[in-house]
Parts: structure tokens; C-alpha cells; sequence
């Protein structure tokens, strides 16, 4: 999955410190984020902050001995082409640690730029010196990275499974997902979300695995679970153009082994479940 990116070392331990001239600096404009793509190595290098001359910075994270930082300023990216995240996840790569380094940064950018001022007395927000938060200096208020849990489920009919299809957006294979609501468990948001949009029931539910996906901000718990009775699609034409039983040896996957999704995919397939 996108998080596997050992023998690197992921540290998102806040640290209040500026940073060097080899620290890379996520400059993004938009949806697009300012890379060089090497097609020979399948690599990703980002712009150091002597090229980019930086001045207000925010640092986001280490992976090993490089430190991430994100700035607001209009800055020069000159020999730095723009992708957008739908092209950065389509490219081929030798390792996840440039793509993941990638989806962490816009994860924290975003809440920076959506939390400006304070939502409860509209002052301009500080950034807390000893924590990754930022603090209203009139009220007083505390505000924290935004997180949102949302369940991937993978529902099985002996040697089938149901898999699904996006009517917008992600146009390859996909299991049940969605949002967990408030004074929702997750176990319940699995009950929920399979029958809002397959109008089945399921029963034994069995946790997977989590993984965090920061381009929607969100921390996915994978589980299993079986159907229950009727098993006949009722699909909501709304969220979804495709959802069907499928047998294991017909099951596609997705291109890229990123997404927990896909694994849970795979490991059906393979009858792993």
C-alpha cells in the first residue's frame, strides 16, 4: 500500500524548526504540485529551499534524513513541472516513498490553507510553537489536523465478492466505502454504507486493516463481511454505475498497489480473505 516505504523511516513528529537548503519544499498550485519526474529511475525529486528561496515555510515531516516543508509564498519552481494528483498517482515508480511524501504534504497543506482564521470569533490563527496545531490568540481555541474515518468494506458471497464502480471520479474496480457519521462506530458505518448502496444486509464483521490516504484526508479501516440473506443488488444510481458479484479469478485490479482497496481485492482473489 501507499504507506509501505520500508527501509525508509515516516516521521510526522512536529518539530519547530526552519528549514536547510536540501530541504524539500511542497509547492503546490492548486490540485498540482510542483515535481521532476525521472522516466528512467521512476523517480520524483521536489525542489530544494536554496532553489526556491522560500521565506514563510511550515515543515510537515521527515522521511529519513530529508525534512518536508510547505510554503505559501509564490515561489520559483524553474526546472519543476506541475502534475496534478490524478498524474503523480498514474506514474511509474520504483519505490511508494515519493508518492507518499506527496499524499502526507497535501493532506497537512490543505488544512493549513482551509484554516486561516478562527472559526468561532474569526481572528487570524497562530501556529503553536510545541504541537501541530494552530491556536486562536483572542478565544483561545485549539485546532488540530482534520482526520476523517471512513470504512472500505469487502463484502463476500462464498467464491464472490461485490465490487463497485464510481459514477464520477476513480474509474477502475473499487469495494464499498464511505464516511463514518457521527455517534457511528465503524462496525455500524459497514452496515450502513452496504446498504445505502447495494440495499443489502451483511453479517460477521471482521476488521482488516487501516491505512491513511491523504488526499481526502481520511484514515480507512478495511474490513470483511459476509451477505446476509437476499443477495440481490439494489445499487444507488447516484454514488455508483457499477456494482456486481464477481468470482475470485475475475476479479481486475486496480494499475497501482497503493490503495488498502486494492489489497483487499487482491487478497479475495487470492483466497486470503
Amino acid at each position: 500500500m501507499i504507506q509501505d516505504i520500508l527501509p525508509h523511516h515516516f516521521d510526522n513528529a512536529y518539530k519547530n524548526i526552519a528549514p536547510s537548503l536540501e530541504s524539500r519544499i511542497m509547492c503546490f498550485e492548486g490540485e498540482s504540485l510542483y515535481v521532476h519526474y525521472d522516466e528512467e529511475r521512476k523517480e520524483l525529486s521536489f525542489p530544494l529551499h536554496e532553489e526556491t528561496k522560500a521565506r514563510e515555510t511550515i515543515y510537515l515531516f521527515s522521511i529519513d534524513e530529508a525534512t518536508y516543508f510547505y510554503s505559501r509564498d509564490r515561489i520559483s519552481c524553474e526546472g519543476y513541472d506541475l502534475y496534478s494528483m490524478r498524474e503523480l498517482r498514474g506514474l511509474e515508480l520504483k519505490e511508494n516513498k515519493d508518492i507518499f511524501a506527496i499524499y502526507s504534504a497535501y493532506h497537512l497543506c490543505k488544512w493549513y490553507q482551509a484554516n486561516v482564521y478562527c472559526g468561532a470569533c474569526a481572528n487570524k490563527l497562530v501556529h503553536d510553537t510545541k504541537e501541530r496545531a494552530l491556536i486562536c490568540p483572542v478565544c483561545g481555541q485549539h485546532i488540530y489536523p482534520r482526520i476523517n474515518p471512513a470504512v472500505i468494506v469487502g463484502v463476500t458471497n462464498g467464491d464472490k465478492i461485490l465490487l463497485t464502480k464510481y459514477k464520477a471520479g476513480f474509474a477502475h474496480n473499487a469495494l464499498v466505502a464511505g464516511f463514518t457519521e457521527f455517534g457511528e462506530t465503524l462496525e455500524e458505518t459497514v452496515i450502513r454504507e452496504v446498504k445505502e448502496e447495494t440495499g443489502l444486509k451483511v453479517k460477521n464483521i471482521r476488521y482488516y486493516k487501516s491505512q491513511p490516504w491523504g488526499v481526502a484526508a481520511d484514515i480507512l479501516a478495511g474490513f470483511y463481511c459476509e451477505v446476509d440473506g437476499d443477495d440481490m443488488i439494489k445499487m444507488d444510481t447516484n454514488e455508483l454505475k457499477y456494482a456486481a458479484w464477481v468470482k475470485r479469478e475475475d476479479i481486475i485490479l486496480q494499475p497501482k498497489e497503493y490503495s488498502l482497496t486494492n489489497e483487499m481485492m487482491l487478497r479475495f482473489k487470492e483466497g486470503k480473505e
